[in-house]
């Protein structure tokens, strides 16, 4: 009798980290999603009836990914919901009560249209509508009343600058008392329109710049055409006009992920610049082609900060103690948001860090940090930056196979 070979069980190739709900990116049918851990990367996995199974990486540091989570907290309820739970997430949205946290940061989106032709906008601007003055105050309002004492709001688009009305939307903003009214732009009208600019610096805003590298290059792949000399002069006018501006990347495997490091200490130079934001390339409305298991993640920023400064910003506890260039830097996942990491960076004074702040506090809310380093540090026309913070996308409905 010919003998069988004995079987043997083998372990996966894989860690079942936890259970969520995702959609699926062809039908946007909500369904059940795995997060697992291969080769010290995360990667989510899920399975539509009708359109099968997709797979796309969320991490690519698995080690980075699950020690985060001991920087969450708990939520702040708002004042007031808006909607009812009746589908359940994500489609109940509005604020309904399960959601699990306030509106940290509110944004409108005044209008679709945009005066460039991005190849990459998640947005995906162009022909739809242009929101009034008077439905603008009605969302400030209701922003009021359901958060109390609002913290930032952020006028979008489309391109909002293009907008007849934004000046008027801005100050309408700043007569209700929001702590922070930021405007998003790609820096074109600001570059080229002297009234706009002046009238802008009348009302102070901060200017969330798009500004996506320092080579001619990077423009033409992701906003179709070199924009650089415009980024350049658009900035120069921002700070003639005593205006503040944080830098805002999207940052796309194969294009300007080896920029990072140095818009970072470009920013550091630029006496315009408070901060700056990373954002890895959200593959939603217009993107160009892009592997699903190969896109850009959170990790892969923080370590080509690490890797492209020389040493200047190592990846830290947020205790530890740092180069002799700031007082503090440590990189930390926010808690109040849950989808940003942010690395607080103190410039220190000529004698080096005061015994009164040895390093900041962890990330709270990392908007309030902007130009509000503490009194004792080097004084400036205004002072350089005080947050990069790198930003992944938590858009729901999205055609991107994670």
């Amino acid at each position: 009798m010919e003998k069988v070979a004995k079987r043997v069980k083998q372990d996966a190739d894989y860690i079942f980290h936890e259970l969520t709900r995702s959609i699926c990116p062809e039908c946007k049918t909500v369904i059940d999603a795995q997060i697992i851990i291969r080769d010290n990367k995360v990667y989510m996995r899920k399975r539509c009836p009708t359109h099968g199974w997709f797979e796309g990486i969320i991490s690519s540091d698995a080690e980075m990914y699950v020690n985060s989570i001991k920087f969450n907290k708990p939520g702040t309820i708002p004042l007031e919901f808006s909607t009812e739970v009746k589908d359940g997430c994500p489609l109940d949205c509005g604020l309904c009560p399960e959601h699990k946290q306030h509106m940290c940061l509110g944004l409108i989106e005044v209008n679709t249209a945009c005066n460039l032709s991005c190849p990459v906008c998640f947005a995906n601007a162009g022909i739809g509508y242009s929101l009034t003055l008077q439905q603008v105050e009605g969302m400030l309002d209701r922003f009021v009343e359901i958060e109390g004492d609002p913290e930032v709001i952020q006028f979008s688009g489309g391109e909002p600058t293009i907008h007849p009305q934004i000046l008027d939307m801005i100050q309408a903003a700043k007569d209700r008392g929001i702590r922070q009214v930021m405007i998003n732009t790609n820096g074109v009208r600001i570059a080229r329109d002297d009234r706009f600019l002046e009238g802008l610096a009348k009302l102070n805003p901060v200017v969330y710049f798009q500004f996506d590298g320092l080579r001619s290059e990077t423009y033409p792949t992701l906003r179709g055409e070199d924009l650089l000399d415009l980024k350049m002069r658009a900035l120069d006018r921002l700070n003639d006009a005593g205006l503040n501006a944080v830098l805002v990347a999207a940052v796309e495997r194969g294009v300007n992920e080896d920029e990072v490091g140095p818009i970072i200490e470009f920013g550091l130079k630029h006496p315009a610049v408070r901060g700056v934001v990373l954002q890895p390339v959200t593959h939603v409305g217009r993107h160009i082609e892009f592997d699903p298991m190969q896109r850009v993640t959170i990790p892969d920023v923080i370590h080509g900060i690490v890797d492209q400064t020389n040493g200047r910003f190592p990846v830290a506890s947020p205790h530890a103690k740092s180069t002799p260039t700031f007082s503090s830097t440590a990189t930390t996942l926010c808690p109040c948001h849950g989808c940003w990491t942010s690395t607080n960076i103190w410039t220190t004074s000529p004698t080096g860090p005061c015994p009164s702040h040895p390093t900041p506090p962890t990330c709270k809310r990392p908007w309030k940090g902007y130009g509000r380093p503490p009194p004792c540090l080097a004084p400036k026309k205004r002072p350089v930056i005080s947050n990069v913070l790198v930003v992944p996308a938590w858009i729901w409905d999205t055609n991107s196979p994670i």
